[in-house]
């Protein structure tokens, strides 16, 4: 069975994280929430708080080495928190080190920005932070969905049909030679 890790705090977009969680346990794999801290982390949704959804793990104990892939919702308050704690920096890295697929949707890049592992590759994330991600050495291209080399980008809930379709290709797919950190 797959085990898939997605990466969130208190202000995730909620259809980001809910859409790819049904996804993936659909095909029957098994989905963690892993966060900051245990309990459970809420939502944002229609400019207001929404649903909560119970933690797994916390980072500091979620290891990459027991995941198949790993998925980082957006939302502006979500990632804008993640990205300054070092051990969520550590665990998406570790990911890349290990060729494993990150998907990341909407404001979701930015941690991948501050994990330093964007530079060179081809992606798209919420407009808002193409700047943020060229001025990191990436190549933004205003796209649906994009793949490169198991990195599964997208721009915005709209997207979530194709984005989520990606993840469960790329978990198939496995490893990807040429995923890096």
């Amino acid at each position: 069975m797959k085990r898939i890790a997605i990466l969130a705090t208190n202000g995730f977009e909620e259809s980001e994280l809910a859409s790819p969680l049904d996804a993936i346990e659909k095909e029957g794999w098994q989905a963690d929430i892993v966060s900051l801290k245990p309990g459970s982390i809420k939502g944002w949704k229609d400019g207001n708080w929404g649903k909560s959804f119970n933690v797994t793990l916390t980072v500091e104990k979620g290891l990459a080495d027991n995941y198949d892939a790993l998925v980082l919702p957006g939302g502006v308050m979500n990632p804008d928190t993640l990205r300054t704690n070092e051990n969520v920096k550590k665990f998406i890295r570790d990911f890349f080190k290990q060729h494993k697929p990150v998907a990341a949707i909407c404001h979701g890049p930015w941690s991948l920005i501050d994990a330093d592992v964007v530079e060179g590759r081809t992606l798209t994330s919420y407009k808002s932070i193409k700047k943020d991600l060229e001025n990191a050495g990436a190549n933004w291209v205003d796209k649906e969905v994009v793949v490169d080399e198991g990195l599964v980008t997208s721009r915005h809930p709209d997207d979530l049909p194709a984005f989520n379709k990606k993840i469960i290709e790329e978990v198939k797919e496995g490893k990807h030679a040429q995923q890096h950190a």
